[in-house]
């Protein structure tokens, strides 16, 4: 969940052209107020100094004021500091607000700025395929994407370039055609960014083309693997021949390495041509039939607003935070009939996060918000499951405050809010926790925010907001790395304002979005994002609620290559957006936020919309009349065990789901 939970956006209002200065008594009253400059636009790493002006009912300055600064919404993109200084720390919209009022006392006014905050210049060019070798009459387009040093995506036009075009031509576009044999050096250019290829060209041995398999059939979401057999006239094959591919009708893809999936069954026809060739295959694809009625089987509704629910080892207690001063312990073994059977109370407005050691003797739960501003963890013993308890506390480093922990093997990988680190907490003596280690990323601490983390095979997936995934080595050994000396292994950073300018268009400047969290299974990192509109949200009663409209993708990013992630695929609920997640077997468990519960088949290989390809096996809306927010569903996340996905819900306390098998009435 957001650190901002709670915290409504400030709206951005128009200030008038400021009037001719004229000095008055600091006493006058103030009509209204301006931030110099109000809507200006900054590069990451920036600073700039804003100045607020006061003006009296004839437009007159007012002098001898005070200003108190703030960032509006959030400090995800950047900071401004008690002077006015702004620092740029990420892409995106950064929305500052003043409160200005006069020395001597009398009402304030709010002055509100837009900034801006633009990519660096692109520092390199990625090309794909990095093609080196073609055959005369082979064409092929190589897509050009700009990055900044940062790897902040950038959009520049790109120049493209041949040394000898009579070889190899190269249009606007990137299309590169072979010609007739020798060598080429064909450039993109972005800006002062470049990045070249050198393409031999020989002559095309290529008499005949094989497409396999001819044809098949599949289901939507299922990926076919086609292979394109080149041979010369003698039947010898030819390699390194990479295809054009096609496809008719739409509703599908494939990719350059010959991966085809559909979103909508029907008769498809997959085309691979090269240097005036071609071959053809046919995919039969029925609908996928993936859609699975839910039983509800218990509930524990909470007064106030619940948040994480984690369930003990013995699968017989689990234990449901809040955002609020407690965690409740609650006995499970009759899923029918789930009961409390006691708390915890701690000094804090939110408890986001709770989990146990392996074994379940221990845990730990987070604190933000703490009245004596020391936040960090609560250690807690469930020696008894059925009533846990505090044995100590660790808030040394992390008195900003804790949103999310891992724990793992004898440690707790936490997050550090004030400072956007990732914290190693030594806690094989559970009473006298111990840091050992910190781990950040190298940019400023304007906009670096750390919001989740996962371990999983002595590898630690960091949910990095404005940097993506970050995966580190913390004992997996493959670059050295240990919980007392993290090493970095790869990052996957992508471009979320382009992805969410739906949600900017919808709400306004000063939309809230980011990696949210990350989950490890098989060779995929379900990878989810945290997004939400600035424009409030209407309650049934007429009124507004909390943050806006809830937002966000999961990204599925193939992780065999680890030091090259990449996304292959995705889910994007219409509804709400990608909470927490768990996965077990062949299928993703997802709270959906308005949405409600999400049951996803992420069976097979995964590639494509996964939405629209039918996999969505179930859906549960979590929302009760008694709830804290009336009939509105607010899913936190899921856990699966033995048949049962347990869901906590912000508005109305822990559900307990079941997915049924098909029924005759099933559609």
């Amino acid at each position: 969940m957001l650190l901002a939970l709670g915290v409504l956006a400030l709206l951005q209002q128009p200030a008038a052209p400021p009037a001719p200065a004229r000095p008055v008594l600091a006493a006058s009253r103030i009509a209204r107020a301006v931030i110099q400059p109000g809507d200006v636009a900054v590069q990451v790493g920036d600073t700039l100094r804003l100045h607020a002006v006061a003006y009296d009912s004839s437009g007159a300055e007012i002098s001898d004021t005070q200003t108190r600064w703030f960032t509006a919404g959030g400090f995800f993109e950047g900071r401004v500091d008690s002077t006015g200084l702004v620092t740029a720390g990420s892409s995106g919209t950064l929305r500052v607000s003043a409160v200005v009022s006069p020395k001597e006392g009398g009402r304030p006014a709010p002055a509100f700025a837009r900034i801006t905050i633009l990519p660096q210049p692109a520092a390199k060019v990625v090309l794909d395929p990095a093609v080196t070798k073609l055959y005369v009459g082979q064409a092929l387009t190589v897509d050009a994407t700009p990055y900044a040093a940062n790897d902040d995506r950038r959009y520049d036009s790109i120049v493209w370039g041949s040394d000898a075009p009579n070889v190899v031509a190269v249009s606007a576009a990137g299309r590169v055609t072979a010609l007739r044999p020798g060598r080429a050096t064909v450039t993109a250019r972005a800006g002062k960014a470049s990045q070249s290829l050198t393409i031999t060209v020989q002559s095309n041995p290529v008499a005949m083309l094989q497409l396999e398999p001819a044809s098949t059939v599949v289901r939507t979401g299922d990926v076919v693997r086609f292979t394109l057999a080149a041979k010369t006239g003698a039947g010898r094959r030819v390699a390194d021949v990479l295809p054009d591919w096609s496809i008719a009708p739409g509703h599908a893809q494939i990719d350059a390495d010959g991966g085809f999936v559909a979103e909508v069954p029907g008769s498809y026809r997959v085309t691979a041509s090269f240097a005036g060739k071609s071959a053809e295959a046919v995919v039969e694809v029925h609908a996928r039939d993936a859609l699975r009625p839910t039983t509800l089987v218990g509930r524990v509704p909470i007064k106030g607003e619940a948040a994480e629910f984690w369930l003990h080892p013995d699968g017989k207690h689990g234990y449901l935070s809040t955002i609020g001063d407690r965690i409740y312990a609650i006995d499970v073994s009759d899923p029918s009939k789930p009961a409390i059977t006691d708390s915890v109370v701690v000094d804090a407005r939110v408890v986001n996060d709770i989990m146990t050691t392996e074994d379940g003797k221990f845990g730990v739960l987070t604190r933000e918000g703490a009245s004596t501003r020391k936040n960090g963890i609560v250690m807690l013993s469930f020696e008894d499951p059925a009533h846990p308890r505090a044995i100590a506390e660790f808030t040394e480093t992390v008195t900003g405050g804790v949103h999310s922990t891992y724990v793992y093997q004898g440690h707790i990988f936490l997050t550090d809010d004030a400072t956007g680190s990732m914290r190693v907490i030594d806690i094989h003596d559970p009473y006298h926790p111990k840091q050992v280690a910190r781990w950040e990323t190298p940019r400023t601490e304007a906009g670096r925010m750390l919001h989740d983390i996962a371990v999983t095979d002595g590898l630690a997936y960091l949910s990095y907001w404005n940097d993506g995934l970050v995966i580190l080595d913390v004992g997996n050994g493959m670059k050295g790395g240990s919980p007392e000396n993290p090493q970095f292994v790869s990052q996957y950073k992508y471009d979320l304002n382009t992805l969410y300018r739906d949600v900017e268009a919808a709400g306004g400047p000063g939309f809230i979005r980011g990696t949210h969290t990350a989950w490890r299974h098989g060779k995929y990192v379900f990878l989810g994002d945290e997004v939400f509109s600035a424009k409030p949200r209407a309650t049934e009663g007429g009124g507004v609620v909390g943050l806006g409209r809830a937002y966000g993708r999961l990204h599925v990013v193939d992780v065999s290559d680890i030091a090259r992630p990449r996304e292959v695929a995705y889910y994007e609920p219409k509804d709400g957006g990608s909470h927490n997640v768990w996965v077990a077997g062949d299928t993703l468990y997802m709270g959906d936020y308005q949405g409600g519960l999400r049951v996803l088949d992420i069976s097979g290989e995964l590639r494509g919309d996964l939405l629209a390809q039918g996999r969505e096996i179930a859906h549960a809306v979590t929302g009760d009349k008694d709830g804290a927010v009336a009939n509105a569903a607010n899913a936190w996340g899921a856990i699966y065990r033995d048949g049962n996905i347990y869901v906590p819900d912000i508005n109305s306390g822990l559900w307990i789901v079941k997915v049924e098998p098909k029924s005759e009435l099933t559609p």
